[in-house]
């Protein structure tokens, strides 16, 4: 392995840091590498200020830690390393180690706005379409909806959005005990206010739920019900557009764009969803109201933020991120410990690291990598998240490429509260994707023990299927038989749950090539390797790792694993495979 550093505690010494502070700074040179200098560069007001690193320590396997201080004297303090060995001079930054000068895009950040809320590490988010998860009683339905029996195929087609199959929040709430024996602990709605679809992002009022899920009693109730478990509830908020039924439409011109020559600006063309105008001084008085009424009553836990990406985005006017500062106050006002999560579907890395969004919905820097590394060798469907291609195939070296190339352009703090999915309402369905089960329990090992916050879309742990993101919301199964993905999801979240390092640790990357994956996760006290096999092969050779240590297994039933003095160890080639051992440290 090379010298190495990343956001997390181990080598940070304050994740929340503020202005004025010092936080120190760790670089890890492995044993047998020889640094004979390490000079600390930051950005101060602009102008990059180098400082002389120091030897701190030495570890028990021989490593080399040195360290730097750094003052915090901007709300964003880039950073990097200038390592000095005796293969000559590299940089240090979020993309590894480079003999040649690098932009400082992908430069180390730390971050001295308010952190996120505390709780938002040890979060495993369930995410519940609440139309199929489970019905609580019979609806009458508006002129503008048809109904499906529960269990029947989700339809297809351009009225799809019209049927309902009715479910409700009273449903989810007699469903949690579903939930807790799963193991998630954070429930994420999408949205729950009135509208004219089945999926609701075209609202026609903010001021009340639908009624055919329940009404404002019924969330109270969800609210309640879950805060009793001691778990968290966040709701979905669009702040792009409307539907066109809501009275703001047609009482307030000025929340839209109406266009002189007639006719309006609306998302991505579909007239149902006028595009709301953040130049309006009164919208924003608005929709701060509304997102701090329901923090306050019922008391959500935050938002997530419909198409976060566009909002605010028309040609030449972008007033993105003074909405991402107003709703990030407007929360933190009412709601100190609320979180605020972005939807975004490609590179969101330039909307983050400020005083907006805590993180984002990470399509691009886990999904998509995931999607192309695992998926079936025949797949039902001619899309890629969104690009008009197949799902490429991809090897371990470009899924971890893929994956670096964003992380290293956003804070740690940023990447780890940024949800990490297989999938959502809006996409296919992860077994659809990988094709079987097996491959389904690596996807999951992968989402459970990378850096980042783990959103289960309500549906996977049985396995469901789907190609389209229509097809892919089907009603529950309920009453079906336990399943191999059911017990793989909860013996992950466990393992999540009662590991810290999966939670809190660094990340190191061991062999990536092929068929495998290999990676650290470290803390202070723990380190954990972990293994993702796509396909059996070859028995798998690796070094660099700890010398002379005995590895127990905690995941997967691999045999124990003992490193040699050189840090080599060799692990079956079965596969596919999902295993995790603990260093005996």
């Amino acid at each position: 392995m090379r010298a190495h550093h990343d956001g997390s505690e181990l080598y940070v010494s304050s994740q929340s840091p503020a202005l004025g502070e010092t936080v120190s700074l760790f670089v890890r040179v492995p044993a047998g590498t020889r640094a004979t200098r390490i000079h600390l560069r930051r950005l101060s007001d602009g102008e990059p200020v180098f400082t002389s690193a120091v030897v701190d320590r030495t570890d028990r396997a021989g490593d080399v830690w040195w360290r730097a201080e750094m003052p915090l004297r901007n709300p964003v303090t880039p950073y990097r390393f200038l390592v000095r060995t005796s293969q000559g001079v590299r940089w240090l930054t979020g993309a590894g180690l480079t003999p040649y000068d690098v932009p400082d895009a992908t430069d180390f950040r730390i971050v001295a706005h308010p952190p996120p809320p505390a709780w938002a590490c040890d979060a495993v988010v369930y995410q519940i379409f609440p139309d199929r998860f489970a019905k609580s009683f019979e609806k009458e339905l508006p002129a503008w909806a048809t109904g499906a029996a529960w269990g029947t195929p989700s339809a297809r087609g351009p009225n799809a959005t019209k049927v309902l199959y009715g479910g409700d929040l009273d449903g989810i709430m007699q469903r949690l005990d579903h939930i807790a024996t799963l193991g998630a602990n954070t429930l994420y709605l999408t949205p729950f206010f009135p509208g004219r679809s089945n999926h609701r992002y075209d609202a026609s009022s903010f001021d009340r739920v639908d009624p055919l899920l329940g009404g404002d009693e019924a969330l109270t109730r969800l609210t309640r019900a879950v805060h009793d478990r001691g778990w968290r509830l966040l709701g979905d908020l669009t702040t792009n557009h409307t539907g066109a039924a809501h009275p703001w439409f047609t009482d307030e011109r000025g929340f839209y764009y109406f266009k002189n020559t007639g006719g309006y600006e609306c998302w991505l063309g579909h007239p149902s969803l006028p595009k709301l105008n953040w130049g309006s001084p009164e919208l924003r008085h608005r929709f701060r109201a509304v997102a701090q009424r329901w923090l306050v009553d019922p008391g959500l836990d935050g938002w997530r933020i419909d198409v976060a990406n566009m909002t605010g985005r028309r040609g030449a006017e972008d007033w993105t991120h003074e909405v991402a500062t107003l709703l990030r106050k407007a929360v933190h006002e009412v709601r100190p410990d609320g979180l605020l999560i972005a939807e975004h579907a490609h590179d969101a890395t330039a909307d983050l690291d400020r005083d907006g969004w805590h993180g984002t919905m990470n399509y691009a820097g886990f999904t998509r990598p995931v999607w192309s590394w695992l998926r079936a060798d025949n797949l039902p469907f001619d899309d890629f998240l969104g690009v008009p291609v197949e799902v490429p195939h991809r090897d371990a070296a470009q899924t971890v490429a893929a994956m670096s190339a964003f992380s290293a352009q956003m804070s740690w703090r940023s990447s780890t509260t940024s949800w990490q999915m297989l999938g959502s309402h809006d996409t296919a369905r992860i077994r659809t994707v990988v094709g079987d089960a097996a491959r389904q329990e690596v996807a999951a090992g992968l989402l459970l023990t990378l850096p980042g916050t783990p959103m289960i879309f309500a549906g996977d742990e049985f396995g469901l299927t789907g190609s389209t993101n229509e097809a892919a919301r089907q009603p529950m199964p309920w009453g079906s038989s336990p399943s191999r993905a059911f017990a793989a999801y909860q013996a992950l979240i466990r393992l999540r749950r009662d590991q810290p390092a999966l939670r809190s640790g660094g990340l190191r990357w061991v062999h990536a090539e092929g068929d495998s994956l290999v990676f650290l996760r470290e803390s202070a006290r723990q380190t954990l390797l972990v293994l993702a096999r796509r396909r059996a092969g070859e028995p798998l050779k690796l070094t660099g790792l700890p010398g002379n240590t005995s590895w127990e297994n905690l995941y997967g039933g691999g045999k124990p694993l003992y490193t040699e003095t050189d840090g080599s160890t060799a692990i079956d080639g079965y596969g596919p495979a999902f295993q995790v051992w603990q260093a005996d440290i």
